[in-house]
C-alpha cells in the first residue's frame, strides 16, 4: 500500500502560552513522527478567532512547519479579506482553506449571505493564482443542504469558481466517499478530494461534534464504542476502526488524509504509523 500525504488540523489556542504548548507538545511531535505536509488552522464562527488564527499560523511558520490558514467571509467586508490575504502573501503563505464558515450563535441564516463560492471568486479576482485554494466537501451532505443534488451543485460552483482541491467533513462510512467521488466524476469534477479523518478518543465529544457537523456515527460503531470497558480499550478500538477506514479510503484512491487532531497528537500518530 502506497502511503498518501498526511495533513493535520488545529484550532487556534486562546493565548500565547497555549500556542507555545501546541507547537512544542503537538506540532513538533507530529512533525518528528509522521511529517505532515501541512498544518491547517481553523477560523472561528464569524471570524471570532481571526487574530488567533493568524498568530497560530505565524508560530507554526516560525517552528519551520508549513501552515495553511482557514478563512471564511461571513459578514466581513471584502477589503478586510483582501487586507488579510495581503498579510498572508507577505508572510509566504501559499495555500488557504476557503470556507463559508459557521454562523455565529444567534445569527439567522438570512444574515449570512457570503459563502465559500463568493470567497473563492473574490480571491481569484484580486490575487489570481497566488494561492492554492482548498474548499470543503460533504460526502454525507452538508446539514444545511436540502438534498444531495443541491449539495453537489454548491460544491461544483466552488470548483468552477477556482478551487484547486477539497477536504471533506469526517465520516466513518467509506461508501459515502466512494459515491461522492463517483458523482463528482459524472460532473467532470476532477480536483483532488482529501478525506477528513476524525480519530476516536472520547464518545461524548464525538457525539457532540457529529451532531453539529451532520456527520453520521454508524449504529454498529457507537454500540461497540459504548461496550469498551475503559478509556484505554476505547482508544485502542477507535484506532483500529479508523486505520481500517483509512486503508479503505486509500484503496479508493484518496490522494491524502487530513486529520482533525483536536490539538492532540497521540491517536493521529498511532493511526498514521499503522498505515505504513
Amino acid at each position: 500500500m502506497t502511503m498518501p500525504t498526511i495533513s493535520c488540523e488545529f484550532y487556534p489556542p486562546r493565548d500565547s502560552a497555549s500556542r507555545a504548548r501546541l507547537i512544542d507538545n503537538v506540532a513538533n511531535k507530529l512533525n518528528d513522527t509522521i511529517q505532515p505536509q501541512f498544518f491547517s488552522v481553523t477560523y472561528g464562527a464569524g471570524g471570532s478567532t481571526k487574530d488567533g488564527t493568524r498568530q497560530t499560523v505565524r508560530c507554526l511558520q516560525e517552528s519551520g512547519a508549513t501552515a495553511v490558514p482557514h478563512l471564511s467571509m461571513g459578514q466581513d467586508d471584502a477589503q478586510d479579506i483582501l487586507h488579510m490575504l495581503a498579510e498572508y502573501a507577505k508572510a509566504g503563505i501559499t495555500q488557504i482553506v476557503t470556507l463559508r464558515g459557521d454562523q455565529p450563535s444567534g445569527m439567522a441564516a438570512r444574515h449570512f449571505h457570503n459563502n465559500a463560492e463568493t470567497l473563492v471568486r473574490l480571491i481569484r479576482e484580486h490575487t489570481g493564482d497566488r494561492f492554492h485554494l482548498t474548499v470543503a466537501a460533504y460526502p454525507e451532505v452538508h446539514p444545511d443542504s436540502h438534498s444531495a443534488q443541491e449539495d453537489l451543485d454548491f460544491f461544483q460552483r466552488k470548483v468552477e469558481a477556482g478551487a484547486n482541491s477539497a477536504i471533506t467533513q469526517y465520516f466513518y462510512n467509506p461508501d459515502a466517499y466512494a459515491y461522492f467521488l463517483d458523482h463528482c466524476a459524472k460532473r467532470k469534477i476532477d480536483i483532488p478530494i482529501y478525506p477528513g479523518i476524525m480519530p476516536i478518543t472520547n464518545i461524548e465529544s464525538l457525539e457532540r461534534f457529529s451532531a453539529k457537523a451532520g456527520a453520521e456515527i454508524p449504529r454498529w460503531l457507537l454500540n461497540n464504542l459504548i461496550d469498551q470497558p475503559d478509556e484505554t480499550a476505547l482508544l485502542d478500538y477507535g484506532v483500529e476502526v479508523v486505520v481500517r477506514l483509512c486503508e479503505r479510503l486509500i484503496s479508493l484512491g484518496a490522494p491524502g488524509l487530513h486529520f482533525y487532531t483536536l490539538n492532540r497528537w497521540g491517536a493521529t500518530v498511532r493511526i498514521a504509523r499503522a498505515l505504513h
